[in-house]
């Protein structure tokens, strides 16, 4: 399997993953690889946005953004 690593972590941001390693019962490098299995098995932020937009155009779907804010809403209650 390969490895992969990554320099110039600031020192904060190595204690705060450490610990929620920790906060889960897993070694940093568990965590980590955890997340970033997670991480890649999900589309970025730009990939979503492009598979929306296409879905729009292809389905002509559009949700007001007042209906939106409403489904949110009732589920809270």
């Amino acid at each position: 399997m390969p490895s992969i690593t990554i320099r110039n972590v600031p020192e904060e941001t190595r204690n705060e993953l450490a610990a929620r390693a920790a906060g889960s019962g897993r070694s940093l490098q568990e965590y980590l690889r955890g997340e970033l299995i997670n991480m890649a098995s999900k589309p970025d932020r730009a990939t979503w946005v492009k598979q929306v937009e296409e879905r729009v155009k292809r389905d002509g779907i559009h949700v007001s953004a007042e209906t939106i804010l409403a489904w949110r809403d009732a589920d809270r209650r």
